[in-house]
């Protein structure tokens, strides 16, 4: 029992690691529609930035973790401003075509300057530490993992739900038109969101890194499940992308875990039939 439990709460932790891969992608593609599937190029920054600020410097971990965020914001913002706005009012298919591209140039950039070797990383000894939590046992880490995602579903949907940014964001959403006539600038409304969305991608990639490493294929590892997360969860709803990455970790830790045979399949079926009876996502915004 209790090794089923600790499962379920490794699980968890994965899940929330999906939660901050994705929501940047939901925000973009729900609230900005903008298919860019070169969203997990900006985790590989922040995986980046953390482990060699964490290597090559020895800046402690803890720290490397809000410069992971703001340098991922950072590089995400001048991406939106350089290359892809020009993209927002293509066609889907010409923008997922330019946000492959992108990821393998991040891809290739970062296999000349890093390497094509999974990046070692060395967690402080109170981090890996195991502990036990009402009889389940697991890591300090991992809790830890849980915890900022958990800070940033709390902070994101009281941004975007009650406070100025948050209805301006909403507004140009509804009627781009209509609100650059009642004064709001659109277009710095919107690099701060895809940069917002960016860096909190950055922060995953430089926690997952203890979890599950990093290489300059990380753009690709895990664009699917990413993909699941904003599809079930629906784009442009935060809490319904924390559902659907949360219930996506513990589902996938929990069959492969019972029945390793089939585990893989499950999450592609749950997938599957989502898209037949919610084809906008359990909690997705009217286009």
């Amino acid at each position: 029992m209790s090794g089923a439990l600790t499962v379920v709460v490794d699980g968890i932790a994965y899940g929330m690691l999906l939660f901050l891969f994705s929501i940047g992608l939901s925000i973009t593609l729900g609230l900005m529609r903008f298919v860019n599937l070169a969203h997990g190029a900006f985790a590989m920054c922040g995986g980046y930035v953390a482990v060699m600020l964490l290597n090559r410097f020895g800046v402690p971990f803890l720290l490397t973790l809000p410069a992971a965020f703001v340098g991922a914001g950072l590089i995400g913002m001048v991406a939106e401003r350089t290359v892809i706005r020009h993209v927002y009012g293509m066609p889907e298919l010409r923008q997922v075509l330019f946000s492959i591209g992108l990821a393998f140039a991040a891809g290739a950039i970062a296999n000349i300057l890093f390497g094509p070797q999974q990046q070692p990383v060395l967690l402080p000894a109170a981090l890996t530490m195991r502990i036990e939590v009402f009889g389940v046992g697991t890591t300090v880490y991992r809790l830890f993992v849980t915890f900022c995602g958990i800070v940033a579903v709390v902070g994101l949907t009281y941004l975007f739900n009650n406070t100025r940014f948050g209805a301006k964001v909403r507004a140009a959403v509804d009627s781009r038109r209509t609100a650059e006539g009642i004064g709001i600038n659109v277009d710095r409304l919107f690099v701060m969101a895809f940069g917002l969305g960016a860096a909190f991608a950055g922060l995953g990639g430089a926690l997952g890194v203890g979890i599950v490493g990093l290489d300059p294929s990380f753009p690709f590892k895990y664009l699917v499940i990413v993909l699941m997360v904003v599809v079930i969860g629906g784009p442009g709803s935060i809490l319904g992308s924390f559902a659907a990455a949360n219930f996506l970790g513990v589902t996938d830790a929990v069959f492969k875990y019972l029945v390793p045979e089939v585990g893989s399949f499950v999450i592609y079926g749950l997938l599957v039939l989502v898209l037949i009876f919610f084809p906008k996502g359990l909690a997705g915004r009217t286009q």
